[in-house]
């Protein structure tokens, strides 16, 4: 067995240890949301029709993202893992299955954009501006959408090894190339055609190809831990389900959004295409406040999982705790921005009276919950590195589907559109209760007994 040597996540201090590591993904994640914002900005100028149309493509965009990212927390919390407990030859196989598997996730993506895309939008609406619109945008998302798996796979392998400096430039390339296609591309400038929805689509997938080529290239070159053998390549069962076992319900939980988006549009469509706008507006913004988050949470799940397979309990239990600090910091201010300037946020946006009238209460109301959402993504990361996706399954059930969907449509029904958006807050709660409870079941039955055979055996030679 191959062995490595010491790796920073066992030795450098915990709190300079997830901030260095964090603040690279948090960075380049706010770099990719920022993207989508100016991507539904400029799609905004087009019409609130192309803006619907869009946003009804989201789900499936979600859905997208859910199975790349499910697989790679999957393979990441795997191989970090095997690196912690200094198996370098275990860890290079669940990387190369982890490239394996972002091709068959884009097979299947891509058959279902060229077969199914005109049904989807056609459950939706009868609006055939709007249709059109939608599947000229999806088409090429899902039918070209290798970029965006492999580039997830690159960087979470990186990751896996504590490499974040690398991903972080990928991932700002990408969204950079997004953003200088986007006008030119959606309005024709420079003598490029005008191109409108289809025009953002194709600066989209641009961008995500390019990020995976460079991802690509610095896995190769720069992660030194990690053996890519791709000659005689053989898939192993045993692996692929290892890395599901984590990444499944990963995959089922962040699906679980693209499910709520879909009942959310089905519900706010019965109000107006308006409603559906602002929830994408919504989404979209949410989005600069919770990639961060995200990043933070993905550099905390390599180094909970490398130090939970290393069997230390106070580097997880510390690295959880600061990460739980930090997470809610930023959504406070969050919460903070979206309470004082939701009419200036909306305006970026071309938002009409109607949008402004919906919108202002929209986000004031949903970014309520946005500090208790905070804790429960810790905790939520911190099962996924401890190889306990199934807790988060549960927490993402409870909140997304078994309370926010049916509150949200029982307080539409009685209070009306306005009311419907407390359903955020109501579910939150719930959540985080319950994770609060099962994260008290974790630690007294696996945390709190990291390390006590090493101890044991200091002892007794003492």
């Amino acid at each position: 067995m191959q062995v490595i040597p010491q790796n920073k996540m066992a030795v450098k201090p915990v709190g300079s240890l997830l901030v260095g590591m964090g603040l690279p993904i948090m960075l380049s994640m706010m770099v990719q949301a920022m993207y989508n914002i100016v991507d539904s900005i400029f799609i905004a100028r087009l019409s609130e029709e192309a803006l619907t149309a869009v946003s009804l493509a989201f789900p499936i965009q979600m859905l997208m993202i859910s199975m790349g990212v499910g697989t790679a927390i999957g393979m990441n919390s795997l191989l970090s893992r095997r690196l912690g407990a200094r198996n370098a030859e275990e860890a290079s196989a669940v990387a190369m299955h982890g490239l394996f598997l972002a091709i068959v996730i884009w097979l299947l993506f891509a058959l279902f954009g060229a077969l199914l895309t005109p049904v989807f939008f056609q459950w939706f609406t009868s609006d055939r501006s709007i249709i059109s619109m939608g599947q000229s945008y999806l088409i090429i998302c899902t039918t070209l959408s290798l970029g965006i798996f492999g580039q997830v796979v690159c960087e979470r392998i990186m990751q896996g090894t504590g490499d974040t400096i690398h991903p972080m430039i990928t991932q700002g390339m990408g969204a950079i190339i997004n953003i200088i296609l986007d006008p030119i591309l959606i309005f024709g400038l420079f003598g490029m055609p005008r191109l409108g929805v289809t025009g953002a689509a194709i600066a989209t997938v641009v961008g995500q190809w390019a990020a995976m080529g460079l991802a690509f290239f610095f896995m190769l070159r720069k992660t030194h831990e990690l053996t890519f053998r791709f000659r005689g390549f053989r898939p192993e069962k045993r692996l692929i389900i290892d890395i599901y076992r984590v990444g499944f319900p990963s995959i089922i939980m962040q699906s679980i959004g693209s499910v709520m988006t879909v009942g959310m549009n089905t519900i706010l469509i019965s109000f107006s295409a308006t409603a559906v706008a602002v929830f994408g507006i919504y989404f979209k913004l949410q989005s600069f406040i919770f990639m961060p988050v995200f990043g933070l949470v993905t550099a905390m799940i390599s180094i909970v999982a490398f130090n939970y397979g290393a069997r230390n309990r106070h580097r997880v239990t510390a690295v959880i705790r600061i990460g739980a600090l930090i997470a809610s910091t930023i959504m406070i201010v969050g919460m903070t921005i979206f309470q004082v300037a939701p009419r200036m946020l909306l305006e970026l946006f071309d938002a009409s009276p109607d949008m402004l009238a919906i919108g202002m209460k929209a986000l004031r109301r949903i970014s309520l919950h946005f500090p208790l959402a905070a804790i429960a993504i810790t905790l939520s990361s911190s099962f996924q590195a401890m190889g306990k996706g199934m807790y988060s399954l549960m927490m993402s059930l409870v909140r997304q589907l078994v309370f926010l969907l049916p509150a949200s449509y029982l307080l539409s029904q009685v209070w009306g559109l306005d009311t419907l958006w407390y359903a955020f807050l109501l579910s939150e709660v719930a959540s985080i209760t319950m994770s609060l409870f099962m994260f008290r079941h974790i630690y007294h039955t696996k945390i709190k007994h990291l390390g006590a055979d090493q101890e044991s055996q200091m002892l007794s030679r003492g």
